[in-house]
């Protein structure tokens, strides 16, 4: 199906991040370009207690999962979440999470997962560990096209650019252990980036592509300012120098991999 011949694409986006109005925005600044509409609702988990969002704002603007459940969706996206040092099933909703996880495999075209999300899911269907990094992953990296036929990769040449921010990896031998995994792209310095199955009904990202520019350096600031242990994040700012500002290098890209999925991989099984 081409972009131009999609009609309105309904997905639902399970939002796992802290900063849930940021992630939002970064989603519909993505969508805002797509050529076909697209119609979002909102999902939370049932049960967990925000710490950065007022609940009221929870109540108004999300839903629950077991409430739309027997709702038609095109593409499902499952967000990143601060929770990656963690084992998963020490996470407090690590039970509802692979319910959700479950009932998307059954019943929506395609699954979109995201930084954590994606390790999770890579662990929960195929036990593919994850392993904590001597220093977190922060930056822009450079990464490759394995099979430029894949149409989530159509228009991207080896080159292309992706915020990564986590302390955590999955292991390219593990991928490749598992017959039903496609590596679709990578990085030779942050490793794993696009793991598909089933032909893209399950896509696994560890990357952070809808980030907005200012995003690593809001977390750059926050961890200096609490006296954490960061580096600056690499290939970011220009010439290395944050009084010199941000080089906005993977926008195009992020737009590109967003709306190719809209167009072919969010459509009726």
């Amino acid at each position: 199906m081409s972009i131009e011949n999609c009609g309105t694409v309904k997905i639902a986006i399970l939002n796992l991040m802290p900063l849930k109005q940021a992630t939002e925005a970064d989603f519909l600044r993505i969508f805002a370009d797509s050529p076909m509409p697209v119609e979002i609702d909102w999902l939370k988990i049932k049960n967990h207690v925000s710490k950065n969002t007022p609940q009221a704002y929870l109540d108004a603007v999300y839903k629950n999962w077991e409430d739309v459940r027997e709702k038609s969706y095109d593409g499902l996206i499952i967000t990143g979440a601060p929770v990656e040092l963690l084992e998963y099933e020490s996470v407090t909703y690590w039970k509802e999470l692979q319910e959700i996880m479950n009932w998307a495999h059954e019943h929506v075209p395609s699954t979109l997962y995201i930084c954590w999300a994606a390790q999770a899911a890579l662990y929960h269907f195929y036990n593919i560990p994850k392993y904590p990094l001597s220093q977190k992953m922060f930056g822009i990296f450079n990464h490759q096209v394995n099979d430029a036929s894949a149409p989530l990769v159509s228009g991207f040449e080896s080159g292309f650019y992706v915020p990564h921010s986590r302390h955590t990896e999955i292991r390219k031998e593990d991928v490749l252990k598992v017959s039903a995994l496609t590596l679709l792209t990578e990085s030779p310095e942050s490793g794993v980036h696009i793991v598909t199955a089933r032909g893209g009904r399950d896509i696994f990202v560890t990357g952070h592509s809808e980030y907005a520019p200012d995003t690593l350096h809001t977390e750059y600031q926050r961890d200096l300012n609490k006296g954490l242990p960061i580096e600056r994040p690499v290939n970011y700012y220009i010439n290395d120098d944050p009084e010199r500002g941000i080089a906005f290098q993977w926008r195009d890209d992020a737009i590109r991999l967003y709306h190719n999925w809209l167009a072919h991989y969010c459509t009726p099984i």
